[in-house]
């Protein structure tokens, strides 16, 4: 049932109409380093292929694509995040921990999870990275409405929230105008984890989880709802496509069709 009450974020000139294709990967949990690494050679492709002269660079021309998983438990820090924040000794405590090139502070992954790596060439959408982190909101929200749970935005943040608690974290990093890292909304995670941080550096505010407002929801039904919502949104239309052979043990069963 759609909220009423959800306010979406509506762009100018933007219509209804989805003109360009792209490519959807469903994959089950797959260890943080596999995903970052196989996210770092999908932009390398892109920013080669834009090097190329105009015939060749058309004629190898890469679609636009949206990666979704689970993540087993891990800790990332943004490239300049502070370490101040997390609530371990990495050195000691055995957690799994990566600094990668997104922006933001520390956040947490874990199965029940969903997280969301589109790797756009925003020259196809709009050159402006504080568009492009209020889309990735707008699909969060408009998946939310489905539920009839109403996603809020903060001004000053980036993120999702339900009343007080934050139930989805963005982080980008954009190269030459392609796009990688991206979404992470809590549907039904042991939230645990985020004891160990104070997330995105945000200390008066608390995480929360789909499961806490709907203990019944489906990870599934909710991957799904994201995938076309983010279509929706970014007016693609997604062709769900097999994983590259090094990663095919990471294949999901497929929830969504074009």
């Amino acid at each position: 049932m759609k909220n009423k009450n959800v306010v979406s974020l509506v762009i100018p000139g933007q219509t209804q109409q989805r003109s360009q294709n792209g490519d959807l990967y469903l994959c089950k949990k797959v260890p943080y380093q596999t995903a970052w690494h196989w996210q770092q050679r999908l932009v390398a492709e892109r920013k080669e292929a834009a090097l190329m002269p105009d015939g060749e660079a058309q004629a190898t021309e890469l679609r636009d694509l949206l990666i979704m998983l689970e993540h087993p438990p891990v800790y990332t820090l943004g490239h300049g995040a502070d370490a101040g924040f997390l609530r371990f000794k990495p050195e000691q405590d055995g957690y799994e921990l990566h600094r990668i090139e997104r922006g933001g502070e520390v956040t947490y992954h874990c199965p029940g999870q969903i997280v969301g790596y589109p790797i756009l060439n925003l020259h196809r959408h709009r050159l402006d990275l504080h568009w492009y982190l209020r889309q990735l909101e707008e699909v969060v929200i408009r998946t939310l409405a489905c539920y009839g749970l109403m996603g809020d935005r903060i001004p000053g943040f980036t993120g999702v929230w339900i009343g007080d608690k934050k139930v989805a974290a963005i982080g980008i990093k954009v190269s030459r105008w392609i796009t990688m890292h991206g979404f992470a909304l809590n549907v039904c995670p042991d939230l645990a984890g985020f004891e160990k941080i104070v997330p995105c550096g945000i200390a008066d505010k608390s995480v929360g989880s789909l499961a806490q407002f709907l203990p019944e929801i489906s990870l599934m039904d909710v991957q799904q709802q994201l995938v076309k919502q983010f279509e929706e949104v970014f007016k693609l239309t997604l062709y769900l496509q097999p994983l590259p052979d090094e990663l095919k043990s990471f294949s999901a069963p497929p929830v969504h069709s074009a």
